[in-house]
């Protein structure tokens, strides 16, 4: 595996930070594979990640990369974007990272739908700051801010990219590493803002004050509690404490880049 991915790290970067059991690089390396799968030319391809144990990731991976500031990855990225269309741009960013001081920007994002490739690595806490509750924090599960449980119900990462226009949103998990790979590929096809949530494992600032036992043990549950989409549908309901995985919405709809090029094209021709 690791003769697959090494065209593609910064070996002299290595060993990583990440905490021994940390899912992150199950992520990272599915995000590699789906570039690979995908046939991108590696110079033409690149990485933006705002603060957060999974921004840690741009500075592994070997491609032009942007380590920014804390929630504002995508303004970074969509200026990229649209000053380089021809570039097939990456946006890394954690729960927090994304969905709490970067939600702004995540939401008009989504209903711009600039052709972006989304992928967010939700542990479902903070974990490089001291292990506070996030927007993705499940109600009643304890952090350092919710040392009695969570009292406020966490976003629905899927429901949300939807309703604010996201064109393409995928569920996976760090578990389902081939299928991470398979949707993040998936993503890159789409025209359109493509987001693609990982559910990955803290063990340390999660996994531990929560009772949810070793990295395996948490990558056991992963395995339990999702349920791919189309064996849903099979059932006709979702059962009671699963969360779906799979490819989730798709929809065609203008991409910004190409409507601002042809506006651009129609007022060089002079047809307002």
């Amino acid at each position: 595996m690791l003769t697959e991915l090494k065209p593609f790290l910064r070996l002299d970067r290595l060993p990583h930070i990440w905490c021994p059991g940390c899912g992150n690089g199950l992520v990272m390396a599915g995000i590699i594979r789906a570039i690979k799968r995908a046939g991108l030319n590696q110079d033409e391809v690149v990485i933006v990640s705002g603060i957060g144990c999974s921004a840690r990731a741009s500075g592994y991976l070997d491609f032009n990369t942007v380590h920014t500031t804390h929630g504002r990855a995508l303004t970074f990225a969509t200026g990229i974007k649209l000053a380089k269309p021809h570039l097939s741009v990456f946006v890394l960013m954690g729960d927090g990272d994304a969905l709490a001081i970067g939600g702004n920007h995540f939401i008009h994002a989504a209903r711009r739908n600039l052709d972006l490739n989304v992928i967010i690595f939700n542990n479902q806490i903070y974990g490089m700051t001291g292990g506070q509750a996030s927007p993705m924090t499940p109600a009643t599960s304890k952090a350092t801010t919710a040392p009695y449980g969570q009292l406020e119900q966490p976003f629905d990462t899927v429901e949300l990219a939807k309703g604010a226009g996201a064109t393409f949103v995928a569920r996976s998990t760090a578990y389902h590493t081939q299928l991470t790979a398979k949707f993040i590929a998936e993503g890159i096809k789409h025209k359109g803002f493509a987001v693609t949530e990982v559910i990955t494992q803290c063990p340390v600032a999660f996994g531990k004050r929560n009772g949810m036992g070793n990295p395996a043990d948490m990558l056991k549950w992963q395995k339990e509690r999702a349920l791919n989409i189309d064996v849903a549908k099979n059932l006709g309901v979702k059962p009671e404490g699963k969360f779906l995985i799979g490819i989730l919405h798709q929809e065609e709809r203008p991409e910004l880049g190409e409507l601002i090029a042809s506006q651009k094209a129609r007022w060089q021709k002079g047809d307002n």
